[in-house]
C-alpha cells in the first residue's frame, strides 16, 4: 500500500514545564507504567504537563498482538502485589482529582487480571478517598463474573474500546471480538456504572460504518464515545489508509451527539483518555 502523507493538523509540539518534569519524576520513581509512554501517544506533552497520566497496571507486556497497538507483546512477568499500592501514592503525590487506569490483556492468567483489577481500584480509593477513577478494561474474554469483580468497585466510569468498525476487528485485532466487546459494554451499563468506548478512524472504515458502530454501542448503553485518528506506530503495524479531516471529525461528534451520546470526544489527536476529566457526568 502506497505511504500516505501526514497532514499540517496532526504536527504536535512536546513541549515541558515544571508539571511535566514532576509527574516524569514520580513515574520513573515509582517504576509504573503508562499507556502515555508505551502506547506513544501524542498528548503526552499536554497531559502530563497538567499533572494527569494514565496508568497502565498489569505489567508492560501484553499476551495479545493486535496490529495496531505499540505494547510490548509476549510471555509476562508475574504480577507485581505492590503495584496497587505504588500507583495509589504516585496518584496521592501527583495531586490528582481524576485518574485514569489501564492495562495489558493477561490471559496467562487464570482470572486474566480481574482480581488485580479490583484490588488496584480499592487500594486507589481507600489512599485517595476523594478520587473520580475511570477505569479502561480488556475484554477479559467475556467472561462476565471477571467484568463483575471490575463494576463492583464502582469506578465512576468504566470504558472498554471497540477500536474500530465490525469488519475491520479481525483484520485489527488479535483475539478481541466485535460482538464481544459490545457485550462488555452492554454489562458495564447493566451495572449502573456508566460505559465508555472508543474508535480509532483512518484504518479504511466508512462514515457508515462508524455511524453504524455508534448505533451499536447507544444501542447496548454506553454513554460517552471517543473518536481518534489512527498513527501507525511502526512500518510493522496496520497501515494508515486515511488521515480524517477535522471537519468531518466534528460531523462525528455532532452526529453522535444526535445520535444520543452524552459525550462525544473526536478529533484527529484524540485517544481513549483525553480530557477523561471533562467525560464525568452529573
Amino acid at each position: 500500500m502506497e505511504h500516505v502523507k501526514k497532514p499540517d493538523w496532526l504536527k504536535i509540539s512536546i513541549g515541558t514545564n515544571a508539571r511535566y518534569t514532576e509527574t516524569k519524576r514520580i513515574v520513573d520513581t515509582h517504576k509504573l507504567h503508562t499507556i502515555c509512554s508505551s502506547g506513544r501517544c501524542p498528548n503526552l506533552g499536554e497531559c502530563w504537563g497538567k499533572g494527569t497520566a494514565t496508568f497502565m497496571i498489569g505489567g508492560a507486556i501484553c499476551t495479545r498482538s493486535c496490529k495496531f497497538c505499540n505494547t510490548q507483546t509476549g510471555k509476562p512477568l508475574p504480577l507485581d502485589p505492590e503495584e496497587p499500592m505504588r500507583v495509589a501514592e504516585s496518584i496521592r503525590l501527583m495531586k490528582l482529582n481524576h485518574a485514569v487506569i489501564t492495562s495489558v490483556d493477561r490471559d496467562d492468567l487464570p482470572d486474566l487480571g480481574a482480581s488485580h483489577w479490583a484490588k488496584t481500584l480499592t487500594t486507589i480509593r481507600k489512599v485517595n478517598p476523594d478520587i473520580t477513577l475511570e477505569a479502561l478494561i480488556p475484554d477479559f474474554q467475556g467472561r462476565q463474573e471477571l467484568i463483575a469483580q471490575v463494576t463492583d468497585t464502582r469506578p465512576e466510569i468504566l470504558s472498554h474500546n471497540m477500536e474500530t468498525v465490525r469488519r475491520l476487528t479481525p483484520l485489527v485485532r488479535s483475539v478481541a471480538r466485535y460482538d464481544n466487546s459490545l457485550a462488555v459494554i452492554r454489562q458495564i451499563a447493566e451495572s449502573g456504572v456508566t460505559a465508555k468506548s472508543g474508535i480509532m478512524v483512518g484504518l479504511g472504515e466508512t462514515p457508515d460504518e462508524v455511524e453504524e458502530t455508534m448505533d451499536d454501542l447507544i444501542a447496548n448503553g454506553c454513554k460517552i464515545l471517543t473518536i481518534g485518528q489512527y498513527l501507525q506506530p511502526t512500518r510493522k503495524h496496520y497501515p494508515v489508509h486515511e488521515y480524517v479531516t477535522p471537519e468531518q471529525f466534528a460531523r462525528y461528534r455532532e452526529i453522535g451527539e444526535k445520535k444520543g451520546f452524552a459525550k462525544v470526544e473526536s478529533g484527529p489527536l484524540v485517544r481513549s483518555s483525553y480530557h477523561a476529566e471533562k467525560h464525568l457526568l452529573k
